[in-house]
């Protein structure tokens, strides 16, 4: 029998209000929320650099995530930050020091970058080993991948590969619309 399907919400308001978006979602729905994390130095890969704007070899923070819901897992993600904007600063490391916990634009804006856009590319594609393990799930289940990116408004700041089994969750935007 197929799980019924349950909703992760994408939305700037709940960025907005501090702390961890994820967080925020999935005990909005009476659940549980927590995450595992590895972070490591590393250098940018070609197609990170280009997203990041900077040059392939590049240093950067590379951190793998694996989110969780009332103990299962939800999603995974893999974060890459330059560390030329990091490097020795309180949020150098993502989930430690005394802005563990909160969302990226929490942490960037301790360091004083103001992040102003997200941008998201969803895409769908074969779940691969290693993710299927951290996900307990089969190979050949299908998977979103949202990689998302967020920017200040002269440059991106982190991006990040998150990818989500479409036989368990489905996604909702909430899109803030501006009136005059």
């Amino acid at each position: 029998m197929r799980p019924q399907l349950r909703r992760l919400t994408r939305s700037w308001y709940r960025e907005q209000r501090g702390g961890s978006p994820f967080r925020a979602d999935i005990e909005a729905q009476g659940h549980e929320a927590d995450w595992t994390c590895r972070s490591k130095t590393a250098t940018a890969p070609p197609a990170i650099a280009e997203r990041l704007r900077i040059a392939a070899g590049d240093p950067v923070m590379h951190t793998d995530y694996v989110f969780t819901s009332d103990g299962e897992p939800v999603m995974t993600s893999t974060s890459y930050e330059p560390l030329e904007l990091t490097r020795d600063t309180p949020v150098m490391l993502p989930e430690r020091g005394p802005h563990a916990g909160r969302g990226v634009r929490d942490r960037m804006s301790a360091i004083g970058q103001r992040i102003v856009t997200a941008t998201e590319v969803v895409t769908a594609r074969p779940v691969m080993q290693n993710e299927a393990a951290a996900l307990k799930t089969s190979a050949g289940t299908i998977v979103m991948v949202i990689q998302r990116t967020y920017w200040t408004e002269e440059r991106p700041v982190e991006t990040a590969d998150i990818v989500v089994p479409v036989d368990r969750y489905e996604l909702l935007y909430v899109i803030p619309v501006e009136g005059e």
